[in-house]
């Protein structure tokens, strides 16, 4: 089955979930159609989120269970269980599903039965929850428990207003839904081949000292990066060597390690909207969901979260209206550093790995360091959330590390690498 943003990204240099792509589709004669009863209302109804490593984390619950955290995501067509989470919940699971992503390899979920999930705050609302997928796993990279996504058989249920700067989303009565404000509305396509739910836009990129490339877009709101582009895409205008400085991209995912750069483009145009300089992963991947060679990349939350998004898949457009934050620059330090959180509470930072020639390795980072104090303050103190923010800032902070059975006391000092 095809969903888009099931890789994680997680790293001091350049953090996100990025999409995903599976190896064949499953047909919609075994998904459960979606069964909403909400009432309508004048008026939206405002659910809260939290904004976690780039990611809008919603509570849902699965039957009676605790509250868990899914991850919204225009990536993914199908509302999906993490596996582990399902199986601790004792679902009725039935059948396989092939899931892949970026890289070559697969991974196996199942069907479930008889099972769905409800949102606190959204009274009247439920919907068939009908796949689990091994993605339990990504939480260390996400620093947070990571049960589960919402796709686009929930968003399609309403005009879906994403306020980022408020951390609210707004259920808006799509029968009803009028826009009247200063956005502009960007049509989408929910329909393409491969990407049936995924909502695919066009916009033009301008490489360094080149000409305006126009492309088809992922919209991708569980991707926390800002801009991906394809491997063929790279490939075929040469946009590696139009990137005047650019390093080396850490990440892995469902389909294992990803290959690319990361650098810059001169622009991303979306509509009248202009972004200057947004970091760009240029893929190298030969197989997956970064070597589609129908759409050119995939535009994520660093770049839609300078906007207030209005989600209308029914009207097959969203709307930008551009946010406070929009004309902030993408100049952000970076440690060079993929740091994944474990244990209690996620609040053990290891080091995953260190970019050769970064401020990490120049502080003598080395992979499996254990980060414990902070500027004299246990790392427990920290989420991986708060500690990729503080790295993203040019200032030097005294990290105390265990490396085995030694205590090292480094100066790590960030800075802007590409």
């Amino acid at each position: 089955m095809r969903l888009r943003s099931l890789v994680l990204l997680l790293t001091l240099v350049f953090s996100g979930v990025l999409p995903t792509a599976a190896s064949r589709t499953v047909p919609s004669s075994q998904l459960f159609q979606a069964a909403t009863s909400v009432a309508r209302t004048s008026k939206p109804i405002e659910i809260p989120f939290d904004l976690v490593n780039r990611h809008i984390i919603m509570k849902v619950k699965v039957g009676d269970s605790r509250p868990l955290s899914f991850v919204l995501d225009t990536g993914d067509k199908y509302s999906v269980i993490s596996l582990d989470r399902a199986k601790e919940l004792g679902l009725k699971l039935k059948g396989e599903v092939q899931m892949g992503g970026a890289g070559a390899n697969m991974a196996q979920g199942a069907f479930i039965e008889d099972s769905s999930f409800t949102i606190p705050g959204l009274s009247g609302f439920s919907q068939p929850l009908s796949l689990a997928l091994p993605i339990g796993r990504m939480a260390s990279g996400l620093g947070h428990d990571f049960d589960g996504l919402l796709g686009f058989d929930f968003i399609k249920e309403f005009v879906v207003e994403i306020d980022y700067q408020a951390r609210v989303l707004r259920l808006h009565d799509k029968g009803k839904f009028i826009y009247s404000g200063l956005g502009e509305a960007i049509p989408i396509d929910l329909k393409m081949r491969h990407a049936t739910g995924h909502p695919i836009l066009e916009a033009e990129v301008t490489p360094n000292g080149g000409s305006p490339l126009k492309g088809k877009y992922v919209l991708d709101l569980g991707a926390g990066l800002a801009l991906a582009l394809y491997s063929p895409f790279v490939n075929r205008h040469q946009l590696l060597s139009t990137s005047p400085q650019h390093i080396k991209a850490f990440g892995a995912g469902a389909g294992g390690e990803i290959q690319g750069r990361v650098g810059r483009v001169a622009e991303l145009k979306i509509g009248k909207f202009r972004i200057s300089e947004p970091v760009t992963l240029f893929s190298q991947d030969t197989a997956g969901a970064f070597a589609d060679s129908e759409l050119a990349g995939n535009i994520g939350m660093q770049i839609a979260s300078k906007f207030k998004l209005f989600l209308d898949y029914g009207r097959s457009r969203i709307i930008l209206e551009p946010a406070a934050s929009f004309p902030e620059p993408f100049d952000r330090a970076s440690a060079g550093a993929r740091v994944h959180a474990e244990g209690p509470g996620y609040r053990t930072f290891r080091v995953k790995n260190v970019l050769d020639n970064s401020p990490a390795s120049e502080a003598g980072l080395q992979p499996d360091d254990i980060i414990s104090a902070i500027d004299g303050k246990p790392a427990t103190d920290f989420t991986l959330t708060k500690l990729i923010e503080m790295f993203e800032r040019p200032v030097s902070y005294k990290l105390t590390v265990r490396r085995g059975e030694q205590i090292l006391n480094v100066t790590l000092t960030p800075r802007r690498l590409v």
